[in-house]
């Protein structure tokens, strides 16, 4: 009814990152399955993948582009790009939390891992249920990767 915050994740990701450790460039990809939504709660699990909010069947997934940018120290802060969601794409920048690439013990490769965060209005992007009942339209999104370069 709005007087609780609802977290949740996406447990089915996938996603691209070209990233240049020399110049602190890149860019980022993010596919995210909409149908792995968890809420910890599996009637509202069912509820959000329904046609009534995320409608899975006709949205199956979001999308995150960008590129980095902001680089201080050779290292970039921010991501800058643009969210697909429910059919409608918006900008959207990301703040890197951190970003930390070592070379994998195993793999003898270079791994990096990295948090960002950003926020957007999910009233723009059609999303409204709740609303008129005074609902929070504000939701934030918490991307954590790891990679490990190409061989």
């Amino acid at each position: 009814m709005g007087i609780s915050v609802w977290r949740g994740k996406m447990n089915k990701n996938s996603g691209t990152v070209v990233y240049d450790k020399a110049s602190g460039t890149g860019r980022v990809e993010v596919t995210i399955d909409l149908s792995g939504i968890d809420f910890g709660l599996d009637a509202l699990n069912d509820w959000a993948r329904s046609a009534q909010f995320f409608n899975v069947e006709k949205f199956p997934s979001a999308i995150y582009t960008g590129r980095f940018e902001n680089v201080v120290g050779g290292v970039p802060t921010q991501v800058v790009g643009e969210m697909t969601l429910h059919g409608v794409t918006r900008p959207m920048v990301l703040k890197i939390n951190s970003l930390k690439c070592i070379p994998h013990p195993m793999l003898k490769r270079e791994m990096c891992g990295a948090d960002a965060a950003g926020s957007f209005e999910r009233d723009q992007f059609g999303l409204d249920m709740g609303k008129d009942y005074g609902f929070r339209m504000d939701v934030g999104l918490r991307i954590q990767i790891e990679a490990v370069a190409m061989p």
